[in-house]
């Protein structure tokens, strides 16, 4: 029996009115036997293109290092790959020897995971695939060749579970369990070994030295304990340490993120307009480049075109000069409902963390705080409550998507899925296609699958942007919602709906067109399950040819195809900016939300699909044994972790590919309950209650594990090593979870070295940077004018001309057009490079233990327990410095100081280290070459001019014995 022998809910299916036709359509869009030639045609087509891919890529992979292996050019000594030879194949060996332990160091703990769970997925489907091909697909062949309803005996049809009735379905319920028993198997020897990769993580150099992994986030704190001695309170409250915590509260920046935000689009807008204007500068168009003043600028032109340059360097002029007055006008009497608290000891840490767990002193939220650039900022004012409703709305936009994408999908799934559908409502199209069915079919074959995963390409970017006003603190927990909210709306949009729209409809219309005998006897009569077998049997030769075609993207991921295509295209017939040449050639990030979410997704649909059509184990395993292998070169050689986590997307993994077997047990289920017995559905029954108890017994088993250095603290004070008090003395808690618009460096235009010639006569406005050089109060006592960089000696306002150009752009020449240039600045690493990580310089890592300067957090070299009380500074830690600490501070920086540079890390506060970035360098006999101006000398945090005397007062309010 199939769906087409029963009576059409609109008719008769033969006429040739259009609408009775697209009714039968709907109601049966894989009814017909036109699967074949298309599943030959995509096999041919992925493999055969894959493989050129791959031919392409090892031949053009020598010559062009800047794509295909930027890491290995970029990266510092500890997170540089393997040394690759210039051969056409010299890349297979370096990725085929390289181990997980090596793994771990060059690429990170997420791209570890991340190439694990691949490797899992392979495995599992390589043992799914004895099972399918050994003992499914012979079963279903030779119990479908017994049924004498067959009428088609053609291999697609005898291979599903459509004609398989009787014993034969026994052999249903054995592999069953064999499977789920292998992917438990798997899941809990992995979750073991990510749990061991997570334990090593904990013990390495960078999670040691690190200021987050001893560090406490609190949010929702209540407007009385908004001080930094309200969080030690906060803190004792939940558990009591040796040690006592530095405070820092965080102080309400404003608008400054906004207005640094307005202005670096205002800067990239000028170079824009700089770019196309000055592409040839020894002879410049006629006419000056001109632009329409936004709304909110429009009143003194009257909504006219003005001068852009003159515009935008005005706009930026005024943005500078509000950047500056809002960041002095920031003190500490404003401070907002989260804050940050630094424990001595990790251990401290970690043991008040799992100690919050069940615990909100006074509503506060307390956890391990993650990195500094992993956290959204302008979300952790949020109170619960507006996290909450964001979340709400966000949930809401969400559903209201995948309602309005059930229509757009039923019509692929009519006609994209099935020409032949399209023929026979397009009488124009019906010659041509019957004259050239084959041709047809290999169209099919490889432009279906082809045009629906370009249309799933769109999707992850809506969801990102949806999920970052959805109140998320971290990245990485904003990453982790965007994959599993995609991979909710593709299992139930691309999977379920999609797989059984037709007979959804077909039941439904069946229903009402015999509601008169009775709803409960209509849909008794309706037979739904049988439907909805024949239904998924006819929809399998889709997700076959759909799943073959993802090895052709994993090579185009290989081979860089976009990457090559949009460069070329932009440096061709574009006037890109120096700053977008040089983003470039700066390393991809992976996208670890959308691939998991793929990765899932293509899983689901082979587990949800064995019994119904055993073919596209094998195809899948193909898949991810390919995969796992390209994606290791990706990410040894091509792709960054823009945020680390530290492997904490596992357990989202974990769960939803735990859903999935579910989920196919179902299917199991429904192919038992519509040609078996009640019996083999009973057998079925516990498998999906023992995978729920298993998801808590490694719940209970590995979590905490995962996610806490330790659950007990030794109270003993003499645990406190020298060494613990030597890393504490250089956090600067303040500072490094400081809000990045305190104290980051604005941007400074870049134009090409070319046009400097010409600069004096295009650029209108001010030349000389003295309205931008009047000194923060905070630190009154140091010479504040910028120097010359090429005049030593003399300060920028009274250097020449062109030194006066160069300081109010940055000028690059055509040989610095590479990242490798500026891979160590922050405007550039924070997007391409992580927190600064695969080049050495990571942003929270804290000086190393042995000679190490003496801390600018204590006054006199005072011991750390007088440093403890000490009161907030200008620079946003807890220390108030004198000028002659201020100063020898920043010879630390700059290697000046009589102690020699020290174990001081370059980012750890842009403003103090820029604060004399022009000055020549007292005893040396040349500069450091530097790039940009920093327009703005603030102190640190921003807290300059504000009276900051006040001690904490908290060692006399819990004791030293406490």
């Amino acid at each position: 029996m199939s769906a087409s022998d029963q009576t059409s809910p609109s008719g008769d299916c033969t006429q040739s009115n259009g609408a009775q036709q697209l009714l039968c359509l709907v109601a049966d869009p894989f009814g017909n036997h036109f699967h074949q030639d298309a599943v030959f045609s995509a096999l041919g087509y992925s493999v055969g293109t894959m493989v050129l891919i791959t031919l392409a890529f090892s031949i053009m992979r020598p010559h062009n290092s800047v794509v295909y292996a930027p890491k290995l050019k970029y990266a510092d000594d500890r997170h540089a790959p393997p040394r690759i030879g210039k051969g056409m194949f010299a890349w297979f060996w370096p990725v085929a020897t390289t181990n997980e332990a090596e793994l771990v160091e060059r690429v990170g703990l997420d791209a570890t995971v991340f190439l694990r769970f691949t490797r899992m997925c392979r495995n599992i489907f390589v043992l799914v695939t004895i099972v399918a091909i050994a003992i499914l697909l012979p079963a279903n062949v030779i119990s479908s060749r017994k049924n004498p309803h067959v009428f088609s005996h053609g291999f697609f049809t005898l291979s599903t579970a459509q004609y398989v009735t009787g014993a034969a379905l026994w052999v249903h319920v054995v592999c069953a369990w064999a499977i789920n028993i292998t992917i438990a198997f798997f899941l809990w020897r992995n979750y073991a070994a990510v749990t061991r990769l997570r334990r090593q993580y904990f013990e390495s150099a960078e999670y040691l030295t690190a200021l987050h992994s001893r560090t406490l986030m609190l949010t929702d704190i209540p407007s009385a304990s908004r001080t930094d001695e309200g969080i030690l309170r906060l803190t004792d409250e939940v558990e009591q340490t040796s040690g006592l915590p530095r405070a820092a509260i965080a102080r309400n920046v404003k608008e400054l993120p906004e207005l640094i935000e307005e202005h670096d689009k205002a800067v990239r807008e000028l170079e824009n307009v700089l770019a196309k204007y000055l592409k040839n500068p020894d002879n410049l168009p006629a006419n000056r480049p001109t632009i329409t003043p936004s709304k909110k600028y429009r009143k003194n032109n009257g909504g006219q075109k003005v001068d852009a340059i003159d515009y935008l360097t005005d706009r930026i002029s005024e943005l500078e000069m509000e950047i500056k007055h809002v960041r002095e006008s920031i003190d500490k009497r404003n401070p907002m409902p989260f804050g940050f608290a630094s424990y001595e000891r990790i251990e401290d840490a970690h043991t008040v963390a799992y100690a919050a767990k069940k615990k909100h002193p006074k509503g506060t939220t307390i956890k391990m705080a993650p990195r500094p650039n992993d956290i959204i900022w302008k979300n952790l004012p949020l109170s619960k409550k507006d996290r909450n409703w964001k979340r709400f709305i966000n949930n809401f936009w969400i559903a209201i998507l995948t309602l309005i994408w059930i229509a757009p999908n039923a019509l692929i799934a009519i006609f994209l899925s099935n020409l032949n559908n399209l023929a026979n409502i397009w009488g124009g199209f019906k010659t041509e296609f019957l004259h050239h069915s084959t041709l047809w079919a290999i169209v099919q074959g490889i432009a279906s699958p082809a045009l629906t995963s370009l249309v799933y390409l769109i999707l992850p970017i809506i969801f990102r942007r949806l999920s970052i006003h959805a109140g998320d603190t971290t990245k990485t927990s904003r990453e982790r919602h965007v994959a599993t909210k995609l991979y909710a709306f593709f299992v139930f949009n691309n999977l379920v709906i999609f797989s059984t729209f037709s007979v959804l409809f077909t039941f439904v219309s069946f229903v009402v067109n015999n509601k008169n005998k009775g709803v409960w006897d209509a849909i008794k009569q309706g037979e739904f399950l049988t439907h909805l077998l024949i239904g998924l049997c006819d929809v399998s030769p889709f997700w076959l040819t759909w799943l073959l075609q993802r090895n052709l993207g994993a090579a185009a991921d290989l081979a860089q195809v976009l990457n090559l295509t949009w460069g070329w295209f932009n440096r061709t017939f574009m006037s890109p900016t120096p700053r977008q040449t040089i983003e470039w050639t700066a390393p991809p990030a992976m996208d670890y939300a959308v691939y998991y979410n793929y990765f899932l997704f293509y899983a689901t649909v082979a587990l949800c699909f064995v019994t119904i059509q055993p073919l596209v184990i094998p195809v899948t395993a193909f898949y991810f044994a390919v995969d796992y292998w390209l994606k290791k070169y990706l990410l040894l050689y091509v792709l960054i972790t823009k945020t680390e986590s530290g492997g904490q997307y596992w357990r989202i993994l974990f769960n939803r590919l735990l859903f999935a077997t579910i989920l196919a047990d179902f299917i199991i289920a429904l192919v038992l309950k519509t040609a078996g017995t009640w019996v083999m559905v009973g057998v079925m029954a516990p498998l999906p209650i023992l995978l729920v108890g298993f998801k808590f017994y490694c719940a209970s088993t590995f979590d905490d594990q995962n996610e806490f250095y330790t659950r007990a603290t030794l109270k003993d004070p003499e645990h406190l090593t020298d060494a613990g008090h030597k890393t504490r003395k250089n956090d600067r808690v303040g500072t490094k979870f400081g809000h990045p618009a305190l104290y980051s460096k604005l941007m400074t235009p870049m134009v090409h070295a070319k046009a400097q010639h010409v600069i004096g006569e295009v650029y209108r406005g001010r030349l000389n940077p003295e309205n931008s050089m009047s000194a923060p109060t905070g630190y009154s006592d140091i010479a504040m004018d910028s120097m010359s960089r090429d005049v030593p000696g003399k300060t920028a306002r009274f250097a020449p001309e062109q030194q006066k150009q160069k300081d109010m752009f940055e000028v690059v020449p055509e040989s610095h057009l590479d990242f490798g240039y500026f891979k160590d600045r922050t405007d550039f690493s924070e997007e391409h490079g992580g927190d600064g990580e695969l080049y050495g310089r990571p942003q929270d890592l804290v000086s190393e233990r042995s000679s190490t300067p003496r801390s600018f957090m204590g006054r006199d070299g005072g011991s750390p327990s007088s440093s403890r009380a000490s009161s907030p500074g200008p620079e946003g830690g807890f220390g108030r410095q004198s000028p002659q600490e201020i100063r020898q501070m920043h010879a630390a920086y700059q290697g000046q100081s009589s102690g020699g540079r020290g174990n001081f890390y370059s980012n750890s506060n842009e403003s103090e280290r820029n604060l004399l970035s022009g000055a020549q360098p007292v005893g040396t006999a040349e500069n450091e070459q530097q790039y940009g101006l920093d327009r703005w000398r603030t102190a640190g945090s921003g807290y300059t001019g504000v009276p900051q005397g006040e001690e904490t007062g908290y060692e006399s309010y819990r004791g030293r014995g406490a």
